[in-house]
């Protein structure tokens, strides 16, 4: 018997835990020796103590017999699948989830690249990653690879979104900070929300592109916290407030701006951000366009209200440990998606029985829509139709 069971259950959120050699195979040598003088990636040699380790462990016969007992408990490189893409098809056979979304965890946030003034190594980098996550992706049709886009140049934007769909990404992940010198909604980015709701494709919020906290707030007079990993790279409690701010602002100028209310079969999934945010933020853009209607022509030229192209076009992950019952209750059963984060820590060891306890409280609709439907409504195209709905195992 699998993870999942006999349920049909799609996963918007899984990762790779690439080697540090990850994207050399992607770049060409002019990208890669701008690209090796990075701080970060000076910072995490090639041949470490931990990349040993990572590839020793991994093959080691005795700990690869153990790989399917702890297909849970095994996180980050020790996990199967983590960066071995040969290995990957049998974690997500061990899990039982009819396909999952796949998103990078080294790269996240394009190395800080959008914001700094080497454009030309931020889109060329990002590049490298779409190459490395449709190569990573190919070795097995359940697995939806995620392009990244960065939103700092508009020119730059709408040829790097053209070149990962032609080279079969099945979703556009963009960053929710905003860009230096223009809102994500500016019109001037129309061709790549047209691109995607053509191709039937969604763009994607994920962790990581968010505006960061004021380091201020960590000095407090207190012993500095660590995170959970015993670092200080990772969230703590305080900094975890900040994780929804950036997208919450973002995908509001985009839905105030009209950005969904013309291209009104895009869909735009918002990945391990958060959800207990969502009820508060529709109803407080609701309240806003209801302020200021009057004054803004284009509030008025909306065909909806704020919180109706929420229902519409717009899907969330929850993490495992809110209340996703009482989310879907007050944000509708049409918005929320099951995510596993594997194989993250993040994650938990049990994600399903965690959202299982919570939804105990909704309809077996709003359940099935959770878990499936609402999967298959964001990816569109980009999920076959013989993966949506496969033949549940037998129990």
């Amino acid at each position: 018997m699998t993870y999942a069971g006999t349920r049909v259950i799609h996963d918007a959120d899984s990762h790779l835990m690439e080697l540090a050699d990850c994207l050399d195979d992607f770049m060409d040598a002019k990208t890669r020796a701008r690209y090796d003088d990075l701080p970060k990636i000076k910072a995490w040699p090639r041949d470490g103590k931990w990349v040993k380790d990572a590839r020793a462990k991994q093959a080691d016969a005795a700990f690869r017999d153990g790989a399917a007992a702890n297909i849970l408990l095994r996180k980050d490189y020790e996990a199967l699948g983590a960066f071995i893409r040969e290995d990957r098809p049998r974690a997500l056979d061990e899990l039982g989830f009819a396909s999952q979304l796949v998103f990078t965890t080294w790269c996240l946030g394009n190395f800080g690249l959008d914001e700094g003034n080497d454009l030309g190594l931020a889109y060329a980098t990002a590049e490298a990653h779409n190459r490395m996550m449709t190569a990573f992706c190919a070795v097995d049709r359940r697995f939806l690879a995620t392009a990244y886009v960065p939103l700092a140049d508009v020119d730059r934007a709408t040829a790097t979104a053209k070149s990962a769909l032609a080279m079969g990404a099945k979703a556009l992940m963009i960053p929710s900070r905003c860009p230096k010198g223009h809102s994500p909604s500016h019109i001037a980015f129309d061709p790549v929300w047209r691109m995607a709701e053509e191709a039937g494709l969604p763009i994607l919020f994920h962790v990581g592109g968010e505006e960061k906290i004021n380091p201020d707030y960590f000095t407090n007079g207190m012993p500095k916290v660590k995170d959970f990993h015993g670092g200080e790279e990772n969230f703590t409690s305080v900094s975890y407030m900040m994780i929804p701010h950036s997208v919450m602002l973002s995908l509001a100028a985009m839905i105030f701006d009209g950005v969904l209310d013309r291209h009104p079969k895009l869909k735009v999934g918002v990945i391990e951000l958060g959800a207990s945010w969502l009820p508060g933020w529709m109803r407080f853009m609701d309240a806003g366009a209801d302020a200021f209607r009057k004054g803004e022509e284009r509030l008025q030229k909306l065909s909806l209200k704020p919180s109706d192209f929420v229902r519409r076009q717009v899907r969330v992950t929850p993490y495992s440990h809110e209340d996703t019952g009482w989310i879907i209750k007050n944000a509708g059963e049409q918005v929320c998606l099951f995510s596993s984060d594997y194989p993250h820590v993040e994650g938990g060891r049990n994600p399903l029985k965690r959202f299982d306890d919570s939804l105990v409280t909704v309809s077996p609709q709003a359940r099935e829509r959770f878990y499936c439907d609402n999967f298959i409504d964001l990816m569109g195209e980009g999920l076959p139709e013989d993966l949506r709905r496969p033949a549940r195992v037998a129990a």
